[in-house]
């Protein structure tokens, strides 16, 4: 079941020319890419990538390392040669936070010409298996954008409490009351963007780095007049490893809707 969020409007057309020249008789690059930023997930990042390249269709894996203290990046890079061409890493130095992280993800994605543009957590807390349903979403069911979504039936959250459940969806109640938004799960990070989304949204003008950020994204998305589709997924709470919520990306999210109503599409 897919939820749908807003109408299509006319959408920029995608370049016809490839971005990057590819050496000659060398494989076209595939149209999926999964953005998976990462900050000390040395604990998970080995079987994530693992598991999504055991998926069909084929898709390919970024990792933007944020100079991860546990050598996050350098495991990564020790499995480069058993998925040469379709494992790569970016290395940036510090935590830049995980908005700053999906720009230059998307970035680079848009330069490789990469027709379906996937965000990610490292941690499990996605099913990788959804990736799948969130790509049917934009390539068969024509969505611009698919939202893996905790907040709409069948969709479900495991392992949390029941006061950190009842937070989370008043946040995403809060968020929706003030921007009219239309996504029930306003805050999720699995998501799925088709090229054309991208490249027509500024990403240099993204203003927040944290749940804002998921926000942000979807509110300029709809601004945009593109058609957003919410595919239920089951949340479940990261087993390995240490989260990366904190007060001030809660506090970011809160403050930052009522600074959003200003955002205008251009």
């Amino acid at each position: 079941m897919f939820r749908v969020v807003g109408t299509l409007r006319s959408q920029a057309k995608a370049p016809s020319d490839p971005r990057l020249s590819l050496p000659p008789n060398s494989k076209p690059l595939p149209a999926r890419l999964v953005i998976i930023p990462t900050y000390n997930e040395k604990e998970n990042i080995r079987d994530i990538v693992t598991h999504v390249f055991g998926l069909q269709p084929e898709f390919h894996v970024l990792v933007v390392d944020d100079g991860s203290p546990d050598g996050t990046a350098a495991i990564v890079k020790g499995l480069q040669a058993q998925w040469s061409g379709r494992l790569h890493i970016l290395e940036r130095s510090g935590k830049l936070g995980l908005g700053t992280a999906y720009i230059t993800g998307f970035k680079w994605a848009i330069e490789r010409n990469y027709d379906f543009i996937f965000e990610m957590d490292a941690d499990f807390s996605h099913d990788p298996n959804d990736l799948v349903r969130l790509y049917d979403a934009c390539a068969t069911g024509g969505a611009d954008m698919s939202v893996g979504s905790r907040y709409v039936s069948g969709g479900h959250v495991r392992d949390w409490s029941w006061d950190r459940v009842m937070l989370s969806y008043c946040a995403s109640l809060y968020v929706r009351s003030i921007l009219w938004l239309g996504v029930r799960d306003t805050t999720a990070g699995f998501v799925c963007y088709r090229r054309h989304v991208l490249e027509r949204l500024a990403l240099d003008e993204i203003k927040f780095v944290g749940y804002a950020f998921q926000i942000e994204m979807k509110y300029r998305t709809k601004l945009a007049g593109f058609k957003i589709v919410e595919v239920p997924i089951t949340f479940i709470d990261r087993v390995k490893g240490k989260s990366k919520m904190s007060a001030n990306i809660f506090r970011e999210a809160i403050i930052g809707v009522w600074k959003m109503k200003t955002i205008t599409q251009r």
